[in-house]
């Protein structure tokens, strides 16, 4: 259940009923809005819930009760009203500027990585992604370089002030990837991996959760979920598209999940275009119609010769497209309402 406070609440108060409740068994989230705070009690069992709402509610400083019957709490729109904004080294991301995550699949160099971190940045990019440990469907594909790029990555975002986001596959290697990255990844196929989700809880490090590759939109929040039960607000989702029945593109991108994620909870919302269609002439344009819908930003791959890429050559722009797709998203970005985080 959420407990709603009035605006003259003391922090006595919240102390009052934080205790009462923990007393009780509850777990206890607290959210500190601009005008109210919200306290969320969760985990203690149904049978007493309706005569402890009654007595709260009947506190002066309370101002209302209510009872949360989505399977998500802590991530949906009931518990936190308000929009997450996240900072990450002066990046905003789920505020009114729109930035977008760019970078190669795959960390395959120090040279290849350099050269697209400072193309991707001139172009207007906000956040350098790549890929350290890569998942993949067979066991004899490229793997990623590990710690080696996890370096590489770290000594790009000194030279260009971009943070990084990369992906964790293993619980085991949190740590490694905390000590370079400024944003975790996980991947869709880990969506569903709750041990992982509960270690990165642990973790006081902005997260990106991708969409699961037949995940509903329900179960997409319920894993946010394991994450911030733990502690970790900082969330940010990622619509990366869904399997279906569709061969043409790599997946089926979900349109239609951007503005339903973003009614039902308060997290920010990014579109990772390049997986969600699977070919580079694609990106750009379903790019503007997820920023049409509510995107917060946009996630693409950028490769120097996606020819000869390791992984995710296909889907993968080249620096001068990624560049004309920069330009071209700005007219969409201001109209909606939006501001671009880069000029054209």
């Amino acid at each position: 259940m959420i407990i709603i406070l009035s605006s003259n609440a003391t922090d006595q108060d919240v102390d009052k009923v934080v205790t009462n409740l923990k007393g009780r068994g509850y777990g206890i989230h607290l959210s500190r809005g601009v005008e109210k705070t919200i306290i969320g009690a969760i985990g203690a069992p149904d049978e007493d819930k309706a005569d402890i709402a009654q007595r709260i509610e009947a506190l002066p400083f309370v101002e209302r009760v209510v009872s949360i019957l989505k399977p998500y709490k802590l991530v949906g729109r009931e518990f936190h009203p308000e929009r997450t904004v996240i900072n990450v080294r002066g990046v905003t991301i789920g505020g009114d500027e729109i930035v977008v995550m760019a970078g190669p699949c795959c960390v395959e160099s120090e040279e290849q990585l350099l050269t697209t971190a400072r193309a991707a940045r001139k172009a207007g990019a906000r956040v350098l992604r790549g890929g350290a440990f890569k998942p993949s469907t067979s066991p004899y594909s490229f793997q990623g370089l590990g710690e080696e790029a996890l370096k590489y990555m770290a000594a790009a975002r000194d030279e260009t002030g971009m943070p990084i986001i990369t992906e964790v596959m293993d619980a085991r290697d949190i740590d490694l990837v905390l000590k370079y990255s400024d944003i975790l990844q996980v991947g869709a196929r880990n969506m569903a991996n709750f041990s992982l989700l509960k270690e990165i809880g642990l973790a006081r490090k902005p997260v990106m959760l991708k969409r699961g590759l037949s995940s509903t939109i329900e179960e997409w929040l319920q894993a946010a979920e394991y994450i911030a039960s733990r502690g970790n607000y900082d969330i940010i989702l990622c619509e990366r598209g869904i399997r279906t029945f569709e061969t043409y593109t790599r997946n089926t991108f979900d349109i239609n999940a951007i503005p339903a994620v973003k009614g039902l909870a308060h997290l920010p919302v990014i579109a990772d275009t390049s997986h969600g269609t699977g070919r580079w002439h694609l990106v750009e344009p379903v790019g503007r119609a997820a920023i049409a819908a509510g995107a917060d930003g946009l996630m693409i791959e950028v490769h120097p010769n996606p020819e000869v890429a390791l992984k995710d050559g296909p889907q993968s722009l080249k620096i001068d497209t990624f560049e004309r797709l920069m330009r071209g998203l700005i007219p969409i970005i201001e109209a909606v309402g939006r501001t671009p985080g880069w000029s054209a």
